[in-house]
């Protein structure tokens, strides 16, 4: 490899807190920022699933936020300020010459195909060593941040991940949105990977039965082997819940978490079959959004609310949603909860034919049971762990389980302090992901120690992409921009007057834009944004002293 040195732009074309994209070689793009005196470049494209980080979001301490998922990037380094970037970003020489901005960079790492920096990997000497190291109890997006920051960190001492599932940690979200079902299209990094260039023991298809705090040891599979640990990450994830009704255990009736999930109902949906989904949360309507044109002979959708998404989005954005997928030929069953699922009349026979709703029987070739998830913790029944009412463990603002020598919970399972000062679980996939970055800085020895402060994110695939920002739990009023009808808008959701979350659709970057505002504590109120304030022009990307 070899680098050049390229000038790439005039001076004065770019001005203090502003970012350009400009071409690099003869194929390649790198991404020029300034923040006061400094200028600075990165590689254009989030690693991620490769957004333009240039319709991105800039801020003051130089973090370059992805426009689609809340993906974060140090502009100083490349490295990975926030999840879900599986990968850092290049990052280049600049500096100012005659009135021009230089780039020095190899051209092969500007090129979109080669977007990703191979990850700073702490030595591998000291990987054995005799202790017993971190071992992380899960498989998912948790699991993998926090082998990835532990590494980057420096962290040199053995990891161990136990993971009920067959596979290394995959990006699940692919799953719902899309109906993945090859494993190498999902998986976040090999299992030789995981294994070669980061150092850890990895165990799957293992189940952790039990843990003794006391003792620092985990229990496998029943009592057929025993793991010590230095330092315990509980990262299990959730478990999807069946309704206690007659005919949730039959063998047509699925929940939807995993791999072999994806492939049940990716075989399952095929034309003219008869689809029946209970449940109107994100995952069922992703699935719903998922198998819209393969010709089903029917989609029904059973939800308790009015609308869906109404809890968390609320009726006037939840209705407009309900109507496009309406326009997709789904027929919802709304305020109405489930009576049972009809077995076959063939007495040899474990399958689905109906499900009873409002005392009409919807036919069924195979039933989505989306009903949530419960905190994957019957393991710490016995250990002295407190679980709260929900089956989550509470822990403090570093996300250590209080009273607990060396043990963490992250993910789905954990009630972390809130930006209100509440306690709350947020099952998703960018927090998991957060939470795994945080206690693998921590557990490295980073300083100064951090309290985990990141602003929730998710993303979910609705016609058009659905983006939100935020915990609007509890919120008291929301005033919306745009047309939820025309899938194109903007949500602010206030509570007390104070704007705690943001949705969208056809309108980045202004969830990333959000996030940092409410990171920052810039976001305005939301009488202001009533009478007109638009966020996309409020500067956070100016700094008075120097990037270090």
């Amino acid at each position: 490899m070899s680098a050049k040195t390229i000038a790439v732009l005039d001076e004065a074309e770019l001005k203090d807190g502003q970012m350009k994209e400009v071409g690099f070689d003869k194929d390649g793009k790198v991404l020029v920022y300034r923040l006061g005196d400094e200028v600075h470049a990165t590689s254009a494209f989030c690693t991620h699933y490769g957004a333009p980080l240039a319709k991105g979001v800039l801020t003051g301490d130089g973090r370059i936020v992805c426009p689609w998922h809340g993906a974060c990037f140090n502009i100083c380094t490349g490295d990975i300020e926030d999840a879900p970037a599986p990968s850092a970003i290049h990052s280049f020489k600049a500096h100012v010459s005659g009135g021009k901005i230089h780039v020095t960079a190899d051209p092969a790492r500007t090129v979109k195909g080669n977007m990703a920096r191979a990850p700073k990997l702490s030595s591998t000497t000291e990987r054995s060593g005799g202790k017993s190291g971190v071992l992380i109890v899960g498989g998912g997006s948790g699991t993998f941040h926090a082998v990835e920051s532990l590494r980057e960190n420096g962290y040199t001492g053995v990891i161990t991940i136990i993971s009920k599932e067959n596979y290394p940690p995959i990006d699940r979200t692919k799953l719902s949105k899309a109906l993945t079902t090859d494993v190498s299209k999902v998986e976040l990094r090999t299992a030789a990977d995981l294994k070669i260039k980061y150092g850890t023991n990895l165990r799957i298809g293992v189940t952790v039965t039990s843990i003794t705090p006391s003792k620092k040891t985990v229990t496998l599979d029943s009592g057929k082997e025993t793991l010590s640990y230095d330092t315990l990450i509980l990262a299990p994830g959730g478990t999807p819940r069946r309704l206690p009704i007659e005919g949730a255990e039959l063998e047509n009736v699925y929940t939807f978490r995993g791999l072999e999930d994806s492939k049940k109902v990716d075989a399952a949906a095929q034309e003219g079959k008869n689809m029946v989904v209970i449940g109107s949360s994100f995952i069922s309507m992703e699935l719903v959004q998922a198998v819209s044109k393969r010709k089903l002979a029917s989609i029904n959708v059973i939800g308790m609310e009015e609308y869906p998404f109404e809890l968390v989005l609320g009726k006037e954005i939840g209705k407009a949603l309900k109507k496009y997928h309406e326009s997709q030929g789904v027929k919802f069953h709304m305020k109405s909860s489930v009576e049972k699922i009809v077995a076959s009349s063939d007495s040899e026979s474990k399958l689905a034919t109906g499900v009873v709703v409002n005392g009409q029987t919807l036919p069924a070739d195979f039933v989505i049971m989306g009903v949530g998830v419960a905190p994957a913790t019957a393991f710490l029944n016995d250990s002295g762990i407190k679980l709260e009412r929900d089956g989550g463990i509470k822990v403090d603002e570093y996300l250590r389980v209080p009273g607990f020598d060396g043990v963490y919970a992250i993910g789905d399972i954990a009630h972390f302090p809130q930006i209100n000062g509440e306690s709350r679980r947020i099952e998703h996939w960018n927090v998991a992901g957060n939470h795994g970055r945080a206690v693998g800085r921590t557990i490295a020895g980073g300083k100064p120690l951090l309290a985990f402060e990141k602003v929730p994110i998710f993303w979910s695939a609705q016609g058009q992409q659905l983006r939100y920002c935020g915990s609007g739990f509890g919120y008291d009023d929301i005033i919306i921009k745009g047309n939820p009808d025309e899938m194109k808008f903007i949500a602010y959701y206030a509570k007390e007057g104070k704007v705690i979350a943001v949705s969208t659709m056809q309108n980045d970057p202004v969830v990333s834009k959000a996030s940092e505002l409410l990171r920052l504590g810039a976001m305005p109120s939301l009488d202001e944004l009533r009478n007109g304030k638009n966020i996309l022009e409020i500067d956070i990307s100016t700094v008075s002293s120097k990037l270090t």
